[in-house]
């Protein structure tokens, strides 16, 4: 059989300034492209393991699930396939089919999916309903006092700690407060947060967090991490009565390998780099500004922005667009042109961006990049 070329070739990070949120946080340092390379293999951090992935201490698994579980203050952690794959496991665990729980309305789709594929029935938080698309405590509490009133119980609430569409910041020890005094569980998606921002879940009285190695920690992936309170541990971490070292709801083992890893070698720099995030939300700020220089350039969400990740509506780039004779694509294509990528083809109305570890002349680079290519065509 002859296969076909797959084109595993890539270019975009090596030549080019690369804006896109999802990516931004989850590039290796340079010790996890060495560990990428040494445990590559499937099943490579699994040569000395006993039967329990949490305990292996060559390569020092144990040890790193430690400082972890410092890092993020839990009292408990382990790595799951990915964020959904952790939330999908504490609901999974934590409520019955039929329970309803109550969600932010600013939620990825994977919380959504988590919650249907566990059979519970979902109420969501609205949203400020303006520009700012703003999840406040106080509508998050109406809600939950409400469903609580209307359902009878609500098992769990969950909040987006750093929302995915406008890089909105949630309060997250008013979320751990609330339930505590309502008696619901509390789940915290910080898939866009930890391993940018300081976490601490214990602080914030916080049940469960989740968080992403490959969007936010600079690891290969697909890894995540689940951290929880230790008043949780038996019911969610049980064993098997057939395989007594194995974790039911985690399927026994989850990351081997490169995502593992890579995930270890990274967080001393991740460490060091989320002690510099205020410093990060200055850049980003600024930047912003520089963007909304440009008539026909706003930034949408909570202002001033207290995260990486940003939202512009752009009626300007689009006008442009109507009269272009590549239509929407000329934007993708003059950015380039100037090694700018992330932001998507086609896509001139509005468009998120994170300029998240770049330089400040980068920064720049980029601002002024954009303002040449208005002045070009208008």
């Amino acid at each position: 059989m002859e296969c076909q070329n797959y084109n595993l070739t890539r270019q975009v990070e090596r030549e080019n300034l690369n804006l896109n949120p999802l990516q931004r946080a989850g590039f290796l340092s340079p010790a996890a492209r060495e560990a990428l390379l040494e445990f590559g293999d499937g099943y490579s951090v699994c040569d000395y393991c006993a039967g329990r992935l949490d305990q292996v201490a060559k390569p020092g698994i144990d040890g790193f699930l430690e400082d972890l579980a410092k890092f993020i203050n839990v009292d408990v952690v382990r790595t799951v396939h990915g964020a959904r794959e952790g939330k999908y496991a504490v609901i999974n665990k934590m409520c019955e089919p039929g329970d309803t729980i109550v969600v932010d309305g600013n939620a990825h789709y994977t919380s959504h999916l988590a919650a249907e594929r566990a059979g519970v029935n979902i109420i969501e938080v609205p949203n400020s309903g303006d520009d700012r698309a703003e999840i406040t405590i106080e509508q998050y509490q109406k809600t939950l006092e409400e469903a609580i009133d209307d359902v009878g119980e609500i098992k769990l609430a969950l909040l987006t700690h750093v929302d995915g569409e406008y890089g909105n910041l949630t309060d997250a020890k008013a979320l751990g407060k609330m339930c505590k005094k309502l008696g619901v569980i509390s789940l915290l998606n910080s898939a866009y947060g930890m391993g940018r921002l300081p976490v601490d879940a214990n602080g914030w009285d916080i049940d469960f967090v989740v968080g992403s190695g490959h969007k936010s920690m600079a690891a290969s992936g697909p890894i995540g991490i689940l951290g929880m309170k230790g008043e949780w541990e038996d019911e969610m971490l049980k064993r098997s009565p057939r395989h007594e070292k194995k974790e039911i709801e985690l399927l026994g083992c989850t990351s081997r390998g490169a995502p593992i890893a890579t995930l270890m070698a990274s967080l001393p720099y991740v460490i060091e780099r989320v002690n510099n995030w205020d410093e990060e939300v200055k850049l980003t700020r600024e930047f912003v500004s520089k963007l909304e220089e440009i008539d026909g350039i706003q930034q949408i969400g909570v202002r001033p922005t207290e995260h990486d990740l940003v939202r512009f509506n752009t009626p300007t780039l689009h006008k442009i667009g109507l009269k272009h004779q590549r239509k929407g694509f000329y934007l993708y294509e003059e950015l380039k042109n100037r090694n700018i990528v992330g932001i998507k083809k086609g896509q001139t109305e509005w468009f998120k961006c994170s300029t998240f570890g770049m330089s400040q002349e980068q920064r720049l680079y980029i601002a002024e990049s954009f303002k040449e290519i208005v002045e070009k065509y208008l």
